[in-house]
């Protein structure tokens, strides 16, 4: 059997002496003066108790809901609410399966993820909202906007599975996340120990992200491997490479924004290109010496690239007649 290649070695650690300054700085205010417990709740959809930081004041502008990848969290996102927060309601949650929402009643799929994010949205009172998603969220949020349209006011798909992942042989994709199961199979106190060791942390991020030495160890914790180890992980991967909707991908009709990481070992950056042809008028932004999650690597010019798209005015009828003409728009490298 032919093994898939990633298109992106993952970087050494030395390299990560040539990083620009930008990387891996948080971005303010700063995640670590939130105080989240006051924040945190709980709302039970389809019999499962579902997890959710709410922060923010709804008002006038559009809400956000963030939706996390495979073995994340409502966490992954803790270098973007506070920004966001300031000006408009956000809302990040642990999708069923993962982060302190247990697994739910029924199989895991997309499309029941799908469901999830549009009820909470609809029981919440966020809809239309502007999802934004990173890889496996990527697949779920576009989902959400492809069978409740009604839900969605804009989309971010950052580092979205939902394309080349159909690819890979299941068998190979079994075996891996077995490895990595093995990988993580520490306490979370002693991740938080291991994280604290820039040798350990290279291990045990490089893949995901570019250069993990130069993520503060509370972020890479706190962020990315504290969300690691829930009993969702293997379902949750075998609904990614079951499910297939790149036909119903022109049915999307709300602004769509494609946020890549150049160097993303994990899903690569030609599959960005593919949501840009199949989404019509979607646009496309690159992230130069990033990885798969470019909201914690780069969170200042994560954020940056969001508000500006936020700040876009869409004309009525704008987006009909671009969604005729099936027309592609331009990209951006940052």
């Amino acid at each position: 059997m032919k093994l898939l290649r990633p298109q992106h070695r993952p970087a050494r650690r030395r390299d990560a002496r040539a990083a620009d300054g930008g990387y891996g700085v948080s971005d303010r205010p700063d995640w670590r003066d939130v105080d989240w417990a006051a924040h945190l709740r709980t709302i039970e959809i389809g019999g499962t108790p579902i997890n959710y930081v709410d922060v923010g004041e709804q008002g006038a502008r559009r809400p956000i809901v963030f939706v996390h990848g495979l073995s994340g969290q409502w966490q992954n996102w803790l270098e973007n609410i506070p920004r966001f927060a300031e000006q408009r309601r956000v809302v990040a949650l642990d999708l069923p399966g993962f982060g302190c929402s247990p697994m739910p009643r029924e199989r895991i799929t997309i499309d029941y993820y799908g469901r999830v994010v549009a009820e909470l949205c609809g029981r919440l009172g966020l809809a239309p909202a502007v999802l934004v998603g990173n890889s496996m969220g990527g697949y779920v949020a576009a989902e959400t906007a492809i069978d409740a349209p009604e839900v969605v006011e804009r989309l971010v798909l950052t580092s979205a599975a939902g394309i080349s992942q159909g690819e890979l042989p299941l068998g190979q994709a079994r075996w891996g996340a077995k490895a990595l199961a093995l990988a993580i199979r520490a306490t979370g106190p002693q991740r938080r120990r291991y994280t604290a060791r820039p040798a350990f942390r290279h291990w045990m991020l490089s893949t995901v992200v570019r250069h993990p030495t130069r993520l503060r160890p509370d972020t890479a914790f706190e962020g990315l491997l504290k969300g690691s180890g829930k009993p969702g992980f293997m379902d949750a991967l075998i609904a990614c490479l079951d499910y297939d909707f790149r036909d119903s991908l022109p049915r999307i009709g709300c602004p769509v924004l494609v946020v890549w990481g150049r160097e993303d070992a994990i899903i690569p950056v030609r599959d960005a290109d593919v949501f840009v042809e199949l989404i019509p008028g979607s646009r496309k932004v690159i992230m130069e010496d990033t990885g798969h999650v470019a909201m914690i690597e780069r969170p200042v010019a994560f954020n940056d690239e969001l508000e500006r798209f936020l700040a876009q005015e869409v004309v009525p009828g704008e987006l009909e007649q671009t969604r005729a003409a099936v027309s592609v728009a331009g990209d951006r490298v940052v």
